[in-house]
């Protein structure tokens, strides 16, 4: 009787330990094709940066990685077809900071609310931008920088690629913070801003360092600091621009999301692996070149970084009234 017991007991036992691994091993289940979603054209940073850690991601999951690049409206266009898809991680987003960005500046026209939205499954990578000056300038320092726009408020203008870029809100950001007032030059993107830097028709701009890399080089733009609120490893020689702004610290990122309510044993197995496959070499030299590091959080952490930056953004667009619609 006892031994029978004793027997029934142990089926019993291992009867319930197989079904919690095949419930876990199902929740985690990663479908036969995953759509990788890049909510901006092909060739740009963000589709660059996805076409990196596919191949790599997909080994890791066992799995087909398929780009889908849908342009639009800032990246919302492609970041509400993945809010309205399956919650099964077989469609996913590989965006930048403009997320949240645009959400801040774009209430009305954003057809989702970026904090609930969304579940941030990983930060493949971030970095700081830099702030720098056109070599026809006299200003070399940070320090420089300030006393001049102190001295003389609204004489230094910056040039960004629209109202409401994270370009804008970043120099919208200085100002509050360090006390000084500067002039907006909106331009119909990048590339015509800094031809205007350069030849000194503007005088500041903020940028990551692929976009201004070119003109540092040639002598004709002057890098002063980084935007982060420490110092980067990328950039030894540039100090925080927080130094002399008390609080300010702007840094893009690019992260990986599903749609909220996919399940959470498949957003920590997803988390595990996008983190896995950032640190590989090719995927970790491509983000080093922009001064990008990987960065791997958890995903609670993930959204809460998400949370702060866009309470951060929708601060200075409305004390500044920035609106990108």
């Amino acid at each position: 009787m006892n031994r029978t017991f004793t027997r029934l007991t142990q089926v019993l036992l291992a009867t319930l330990l197989c079904t919690a691994a095949w419930a876990q091993t199902d929740a985690e289940r990663i479908p036969a094709t995953i759509k990788l979603v890049v909510p901006f054209a092909p060739r740009g940073s963000n589709d660059v940066n996805a076409r990196a850690i596919a191949p790599g991601l997909a080994k890791r999951l066992g799995t087909t990685i398929i780009i889908d690049n849908k342009p639009g409206a800032a990246g919302s266009i492609g970041a509400d077809a993945v809010a309205k898809g399956p919650k099964d991680g077989s469609i996913l987003l590989l965006t930048s900071s403009t997320l949240v960005t645009s959400a801040a500046t774009m209430p009305r026209t954003t057809p989702f609310d970026v904090n609930t939205a969304f579940a941030p499954l990983a930060l493949i990578g971030q970095g700081p931008m830099l702030l720098a000056v056109s070599a026809t300038t006299p200003i070399k320092t940070p320090a420089d920088f300030v006393a001049a726009a102190r001295s003389n408020p609204g004489a230094i203008s910056y040039g960004t690629s629209g109202p409401g870029s994270i370009a804008h809100m970043s120099s919208e950001m200085l100002a509050e913070a360090a006390k000084i007032q500067m002039l907006h030059v909106p331009y119909k993107g990048a590339a015509p801003a800094l031809l205007d830097l350069a030849s000194g028709q503007i005088q500041m701009m903020v940028s990551n360092y692929s976009s201004i890399v070119a003109q540092i080089k040639a002598g004709r733009v002057r890098p002063l600091a980084v935007t982060s609120r420490t110092a980067s490893p990328s950039f030894p020689d540039l100090p925080p621009m927080g130094n002399l702004a008390p609080g300010f610290s702007a840094e893009i990122w690019v992260a990986v999301f599903a749609p909220a309510g996919t399940p959470a044993a498949l957003v920590q197995r997803l988390n595990r692996e996008i983190n896995e496959a950032a640190r590989q070499p090719e995927v970790k030299a491509l983000l080093e070149a922009d001064g990008t590091l990987p960065v791997a959080l958890p995903p609670a952490e993930v959204a809460a970084r998400i949370r702060e930056d866009f309470a951060a953004w929708k601060k200075i667009a409305v004390a500044k009234n920035i609106s990108a619609e």
